[in-house]
C-alpha cells in the first residue's frame, strides 16, 4: 500500500476572505480519492470524495450563482 500523504492546495481563484477549501488531487491515481478540507481548520474533518464526486461538485460550484 502507498502511504503518500495529502498535498493540499487552495484554488487560484481564492481571496484572503477565509472561505476557502483546500484540496489533495495527488491521491486520486493512487488511492481514488480526492480529500477536501475547510482551509481554516487544517487539523479538523477531511471530507474524502470519488474522482466523479468531485467533478460533480465542481460542475455544480461553476454553475452556481456568485
Amino acid at each position: 500500500m502507498t502511504t503518500e500523504t495529502p498535498c493540499w492546495f487552495k484554488s487560484s481563484h481564492s481571496s484572503n476572505g477565509g472561505a476557502c477549501v483546500e484540496v489533495a488531487t495527488n491521491l486520486i491515481a493512487s488511492h481514488g480519492v480526492v480529500p477536501v478540507r475547510d482551509s481554516k481548520t487544517p487539523d479538523g474533518p477531511i471530507l474524502t470524495l470519488t474522482p466523479d464526486a468531485w467533478a460533480g461538485l465542481l460542475q455544480f460550484a461553476r454553475l452556481a450563482p456568485a
